[in-house]
């Protein structure tokens, strides 16, 4: 696919998504190596998840996780999508994997991915590439999703649930898509911290009942 657009806007978030990710990089660095003792004694090797995905353009990148799943949980998910997806992942989630999925700590590691310049701390949501071929088929907007570094967060989080349909997910991506701004861009960020803090808050009482 050729190269979309640039605006001025971007090189902006861009200049934004260097700063603030090498920022809470350094920041959060010590969690960082305590959740990876905490995988390497619980679970073993591998740490991380690395999952293809398709970024702006068209490109695919290898995203990173925090390992939260059980071994062989990619083969067993494969063909799922949307609301089954959500239940099979939590019944192959590992009780660690479970905690860090609960504050998001598990999306940490996508930091890095930001810093190499495949992902924005604001942007749609990335996808892995056979699911991005159906929805692009089913929903012939979708295309529109790749002008942009896929994000870390983005609308359609802040404003939605995770098992918000496709469609609506797409709507909301393509208001940040058509409306993005550095004040935008903020306030998407802010209303993502709010929401993982109310989150943590909510999944660490759940886990104590």
């Amino acid at each position: 696919m050729r190269g979309s657009p640039k605006r001025r806007v971007d090189l902006e978030l861009r200049a934004f998504d260097l700063v603030l990710a090498a920022f809470f990089l350094l920041l959060v660095s010590p969690l960082l190596l305590l959740i990876g003792a905490a995988l390497l004694v619980t679970g073993g090797l591998p740490l991380f998840y690395r999952g293809e995905r398709v970024g702006r353009d068209g490109r695919i990148f290898e995203m990173l996780k925090f390992r939260t799943l059980r071994s062989g949980a990619e083969d067993r998910l494969g063909p799922y999508l949307g609301h089954e997806l959500a239940e099979r992942t939590r019944a192959e989630t590992t009780p660690l994997g479970r905690r860090l999925r609960a504050t998001q700590l598990d999306e940490l590691p996508q930091l890095w991915n930001i810093l190499r310049g495949e992902m924005s701390l604001v942007g749609p949501r990335p996808i892995r590439p056979r699911f991005f071929e159906q929805l692009a088929s089913e929903l012939p907007a979708y295309w529109q999703r790749l002008v942009v570094r896929p994000g870390l967060t983005g609308f359609a989080q802040v404003r939605r649930g995770y098992e918000t349909s496709m469609a609506e997910k797409l709507a909301h991506d393509l208001e940040w898509i058509a409306d993005r701004s550095v004040p935008l861009y903020l306030r998407t960020l802010f209303a993502t911290a709010i929401r993982i803090v109310l989150q943590s808050v909510r999944g660490l009482f759940r886990h104590r009942d």
